[in-house]
């Protein structure tokens, strides 16, 4: 096709007249006349650059334009303008292109989008930000332009919902945020940084270089917006919010009103698609977007209600719309009015349809699927799905992604309304209550499925009525887990505020092996301190125990907090004893035995330990006592204590009891007893008897527990290839099934083995792994082990001053944990201690006639 044929059916394309391209390109009417007549001679290559830009054509597009100039001999050589300058190639990893499909039938809004378009110079961030009331159109747009330009930021397009006005549902928190974005741009959830400071400036670094088109929709103020800005140029980014945000500076503002009438007319014709406005006079349809105050929102309504029903005509709308007039009066006044055409709207679905409307909106938190959404209509997935589909063809419901669902701001107002007016209390009640039973079922059977041997240590849930979704392995348990996690959390506070703190409390219990592993720290805080309140609130004694526990194993466990963690467990305690509740007792006790020992408190532990066993055995608690015995065990097993003892009987008692989760505990205590003690050939049986059971139920935490004792088996025999091939098979499980820890310990593992071969560089390399995986998991112990094997590495290099460094981090690391004057493996058998290294650091003190 000829250039001229080929810019005219572009042009044409984008809807745009002549004129309109040159306002928007900057080149004249009379050079795009001539282009497309075939007149221009000699058109510069800039030109056709701008052109392309204006008209949004694809890279290909684009690349065939400036082919056809260059084969037919008439381009002009010219520098592209700045905002097309070359950049640098395109870093690896991730390329998001997270934008939600462009509104269909867009209409008007031409001055608007071209100011959204003129990118003015690559020098700087560009940024915009569209502002009107709610239903003005202000996500449209940004989506309209935002798809015509995506294809001058080929590094990815980023869309977040910043829930800024979304009733029930918290803004997202700038760290929420960039967590959310990191994880777009394909860094690994367990490397993203816990500060605000340290994700803003890991995003930033991120953008470097890229150029990437970022849309954060429903903003509540600057200061949500700021951090998520990038810092070099090459980026546009495009903010809505129903305020202007001032105070972002060097910002271009967009400023909606209600649409035109010619506009407001054209979209309700599109709208209601072909056929249906044939024939009818523009004074009717005039008076149809008069009525809907021209609010693009409204309009899209009726023009849905006009295509649902055949037999109206627009005449007829227009008569319905004017019996509503005290409503739609009111659509002139501000955001009512979009209540007002909704009502109208929703009055003539049927009762079903009507019900399922009122009913979806009754969810507390953000999106929903199809499972969450039969729960709450009590419907199964086949009605479930009829509905939501003809909900969404109404522009009633949205859906932001295939097969996730969610209300507009003010359209699930509307309906959250009409459910108060409409139904009754029992009945809302019995909606939320089958939503918050189906979460709480499915995130126990995904968790039965991620972690499968440990199911007997968390709350068993009966079996829901209403669909639930089934999970092929652990991987997509996990993948549900992590995904609904915001609407887990969003159940747990509903349940915790409207008088059922249990359901809270067992959520949180049954998600925290997840939220460890995954490093969701800040979400099982959440979690647990909303359970906290609401059995405070309650007067319920146990529960308040139970989650005072929780709150202190994840202070212990992931944020590296022992003294906060001690004080809330010994709060539990009391707690709990005051309420007779044995079992929240032991789990108080034996967590803090474990703390206790690591800040050397040993009379302290010991007495933790016989009390929790003590309590457990007396109220035939056979799960708390081998839960006892076992840590018991491990306590002693650091201290050189009887171990042996406590695991054989832990062992024998699941045995006896038919629990085969706990029958691996005593397996995998008593593998680690013959390791300590030398007898590898025992330990390693009972790793492989152990390894047994987590195969046949399917739990791959389990399984890579027992690969990585094995693994250090053989390495302390002097097996390093056998080592080196166990500690793989750990670090390729591990990144398939997403758990941080186990890589940490596979790398580490394979660093020692290096180590141990002479091969000092590769063993320099995985040490500096290591740490990496330990700092970003927050696991200070690893990052202990991997300071000491860089040290060792570098010692071995002849870098005496690089292992010094190495050896005083890691005691620094140990001082700031209290735990410099421990003399202790805390490390489990990499025989790292407080006195080994303060030994290695006074080697280095010695003369050495080496490199330093």
């Amino acid at each position: 096709m000829a250039i001229g044929a080929s810019l005219r059916a572009w042009r044409e394309r984008a809807l745009l007249t002549q004129e309109q391209l040159a306002e928007r390109s900057g080149i004249s009417v009379r050079s795009i006349r001539r282009l497309e007549s075939g007149a221009a001679a000699r058109p510069r290559s800039s030109s056709l650059e701008r052109l392309a830009a204006a008209l949004g054509l694809t890279e290909a597009e684009r690349a065939s334009l400036i082919g056809a100039a260059r084969n037919t001999g008439v381009l002009e050589a010219g520098t592209p303008p700045a905002r097309f300058a070359a950049f640098p190639s395109r870093p690896p990893g991730a390329v998001p292109r997270q934008l939600p499909a462009p509104p269909p039938a867009f209409t008007g809004r031409t001055a608007e989008s071209a100011d959204l378009e003129r990118i003015p110079d690559v020098s700087t961030v560009v940024i915009t930000s569209i502002d009107g009331m709610a239903g003005i159109g202000k996500t449209a747009l940004a989506l309209h332009a935002a798809h015509r330009m995506a294809g001058h930021f080929p590094d990815g397009q980023l869309f977040l919902d910043l829930h800024g006005y979304t009733d029930g549902v918290a803004p997202v928190v700038p760290g929420d945020a960039l967590d959310r974005m990191l994880r777009a741009l394909g860094v690994p959830g367990d490397q993203i940084p816990d500060e605000l400071d340290d994700r803003a400036a890991m995003y930033r670094s991120r953008m470097a270089g890229r150029k990437v088109l970022v849309l954060l929709d429903n903003a509540a103020s600057e200061a949500q917006v700021v951090p998520l800005l990038p810092g070099t140029a090459g980026c546009l980014v495009v903010v809505t919010s129903r305020r202007r945000l001032v105070g972002l500076d060097q910002t271009r503002v967009v400023s909606l009103d209600v649409l035109p009438q010619p506009d407001a007319v054209a979209l309700f014709v599109d709208a209601a698609g072909d056929g249906r406005t044939a024939g009818v006079s523009a004074e009717a349809l005039a008076e149809v977007v008069e009525l809907c105050g021209r609010l693009p929102l409204a309009v899209r309504i009726a023009a849905a209600r006009l295509r649902a029903r055949p037999a109206w005509s627009a005449e007829y709308l227009v008569e319905r719309l004017r019996d509503q007039r005290h409503r739609l009066g009111e659509i002139e006044a501000g955001p009512r009015s979009v209540a007002a055409a909704l009502e109208s709207s929703c009055r003539d679905l049927d009762p079903q349809l009507r019900r399922a409307y009122r009913l979806l909106a009754l969810h507390p938190g953000g999106e929903l699927d199809r499972y969450a959404a039969a729960a709450l209509l009590d419907t199964d997935l086949d009605d479930t799905g009829r509905l939501i589909e003809q909900l969404v063809d109404a522009h009633l419901l949205q859906e932001p992604s295939p097969g996730r669902f969610g209300f507009h701001d003010l359209v699930r107002d509307h309906a959250r309304a009409a459910a108060l007016r409409d139904d009754t209390e029992p009945d809302r009640r019995a909606a939320v209550t089958r939503l918050l039973d189906h979460y709480l079922r499915t995130a126990a059977v995904a968790m039965d499925v991620a972690y499968p041997l440990e199911r007997n240590r968390r709350p068993r849930l009966p079996p829901v009525r209403t669909p639930t979704p089934s999970f092929a392995d652990a991987v997509r348990a996990a993948a549900w887990l992590s995904g609904e996690l915001p609407n887990l959390v969003a159940v747990a506070k509903h349940a915790a505020e409207h008088g059922r703190p249990d359901d809270a409390l067992r959520l949180g219990a049954t998600l925290q092996r997840h939220l460890n592993d995954q490093g969701h720290s800040g979400d099982a805080v959440t979690l647990h301190e909303h359970a906290l309140a609401a059995a405070r609130a309650a007067g319920d004694g146990r529960g308040e125990a139970d989650a005072l526990v929780l709150l202190g194993q994840v202070h212990w466990w992931s944020r590296g907090r022992p003294e906060r963690a001690v004080e809330l467990l010994e709060l539990a305690v009391a707690t709990a004893r005051a309420a007779g509740h044995h079992a929240g007792e032991v789990r108080a006790l034996t967590t803090l035995g474990h703390i206790r020992n690591l800040q050397g408190a040993h009379d302290r532990v010991a007495e933790h330990f016989a009390a929790a066993r003590e309590i457990a055995r007396h109220a035939s608690d056979h799960g708390a006592e081998m839960d006892a015995l076992y840590d018991a065990g491990w306590y002693h097993l650091r201290r050189g204590g009887p171990a042996m003892d406590e695991f054989e009987r832990c062992l024998a008692l699941a045995r006896a009891t038919g629990d085969s989760d706990r029958e691996w505990l005593g397996l995998h205590g008593l593998a680690h007893v013959h390791g300590m003690q030398g007898r590898l050939d025992l330990a390693i049986a009972c790793f492989d008897e152990a390894l047994h059971i987590a195969r046949a139920a399917g739990d791959q935490r389990s399984r890579l527990g027992c690969l990585i004792g094995m693994a250090r088996a053989y390495h302390q025999q002097g097996h390093d290839r056998q080592a080196g091939e166990y500690y793989q098979q750990v670090l390729d499980l591990a990144r398939e099934v997403g758990y941080p820890y186990w890589e940490y310990e596979a790398v580490h593992g394979l660093g020692r083995v290096a180590c141990a071969a002479g091969r000092a560089e590769q063993a320099l390399a995985r040490f500096g792994r290591a740490l990496d995986l330990a700092t970003a998991y927050g696991n200070a112990l690893g990052e202990v082990c991997a300071h000491d094997g860089l040290a060792h590495a570098c010692r071995a290099l002849g870098r005496r001053e690089h292992a010094r460094s190495h050896w005083e981090h890691a005691l620094d690391i140990l001082t700031e944990l209290g735990l410099a004057d421990l003399d202790a493996d805390l490390t489990y058998q990499d025989g790292v201690t407080a006195s080994a290294i303060g030994a290695h650091l006074s080697e280095l003190d010695q003369p050495s006639d080496g490199p330093a």
